[in-house]
């Protein structure tokens, strides 16, 4: 597994590294009931976005811990990009997003993570890449599509969130999968 440097940068994107700064851009998400609708958090008071802060890393993650990024376009805030290290002897990683409401709807999700599955196969080594969404997610899903993933998976009433069953829908692509992706998409470009 390799260093990468921040940020990291799509065509409309910079995706950096959290900093105080951004306590009121995390409340804006984390303390919206709309946005965490469909995450296993509840809405978050904003005196505990600095804990929330605090538990943030901007470098290479480690077995089960999160990079999170600050995702900006054009110099403001739209959401958050995240990538878990779930397993380094067996080279998996999950990805996230959450965008800020008035970010919906312009496909920042879908770069914004497809820096990070970039992040993940070209520079820190991943074989696998998966995507969890909560099944009535059906926005998330289809970025899960767009991204090229397929899926795997739909677990019924496999989780106890916010007072009531939910079902999980599971993406994955492999790395081989998304470099085949990668190549047939510059031969279309061309």
């Amino acid at each position: 597994m390799s260093e990468f440097a921040l940020p990291l940068m799509t065509d409309r994107l910079t995706l950096r590294g959290f900093g105080a700064e951004d306590v009121d851009n995390l409340f804006a998400l984390y303390g919206n009931p709309d946005v965490v609708r469909y995450l296993y958090d509840d809405v978050v008071e904003r005196d505990a976005i600095a804990t929330r802060l605090a538990g943030y890393t901007d470098t290479v993650p480690v077995d089960g811990q999160w990079l999170s990024l600050a995702m900006e376009h054009d110099g403001t805030f739209v959401g958050q990009a995240s990538l878990c290290f779930r397993s380094a002897e067996h080279r998996q990683a999950e990805i996230g997003y959450i965008l800020h409401p008035t970010a919906n709807g312009h496909g920042y999700a879908t770069e914004a993570s497809a820096r990070m599955m970039q992040l993940a196969f070209e520079e820190l080594g991943v074989h696998r890449v998966v995507g969890r969404i909560e099944a009535r997610n059906a926005a998330s899903e289809r970025v899960l599509q767009r991204l090229g993933m397929r899926k795997e998976a739909h677990l019924i009433q496999n989780e106890w969130v916010k007072g009531e069953w939910n079902d999980e829908i599971i993406y994955a692509i492999t790395e081989p999968e998304w470099r085949r992706a990668q190549v047939s998409t510059e031969q279309l470009s061309s």
